[in-house]
């Protein structure tokens, strides 16, 4: 049976969560993979580029019986003047969530899930996300609360309130 433990992402933890950026970045049944150095591009890069800036706050997903790293979930505040995907407002985190492909669908992501949940709930009212209309992890996100507040081509911003009447449906 797979053990997962859970930590707090460190400043030594940048390397993967360039890896984790990567993952995080969908591709369709069929469709050609990203080449790797995508995430470099400013619009992606900014979701890890100079981690540990003031707001950022993440887990990560460690294997215990190889101490290997397996996923992440981090939230990062992005502002008006330089918004990202999934921004709302200048007071909503993002959040990013990405497991290595052969760690997915066994419980991991939830898991991360619903602690970032326990965390950002005491700084936070609500995150938000974007992801891609045919992402399987639409799913997920719709079964934890978020709910889509803006669609862009084939990408929705979603919005989980972490306080209110939204809580009662996990």
């Amino acid at each position: 049976m797979l053990q997962i433990a859970f930590r707090q992402i460190e400043l030594t933890d940048q390397a993967f969560l360039w890896e984790m950026l990567y993952h995080a970045l969908y591709v369709s049944e069929g469709a050609a993979a990203y080449p790797r150095e995508i995430v470099r591009e400013p619009a992606l890069a900014q979701y890890v580029s100079e981690w540990g800036r003031a707001g950022d706050s993440g887990l990560m997903a460690v294997e215990e019986a190889t101490g290997k790293p397996v996923g992440a979930v981090w939230l990062r505040q992005f502002t008006q003047l330089s918004p990202a995907y999934g921004y709302l407002d200048d007071t909503t985190p993002e959040l990013s969530i990405a497991l290595l492909p052969e760690y997915r669908g066994r419980g991991v992501g939830s898991q991360l899930l619903e602690r970032m949940f326990d965390e950002a709930r005491q700084q936070h009212p609500a995150l938000s996300l974007s992801v891609s209309r045919d992402n399987p992890a639409r799913r997920l996100y719709e079964r934890f609360g978020f709910i889509t507040t803006n669609t862009s081509g084939d990408s929705l911003t979603m919005r989980k309130r972490l306080s209110g009447e939204e809580l009662l449906n996990l």
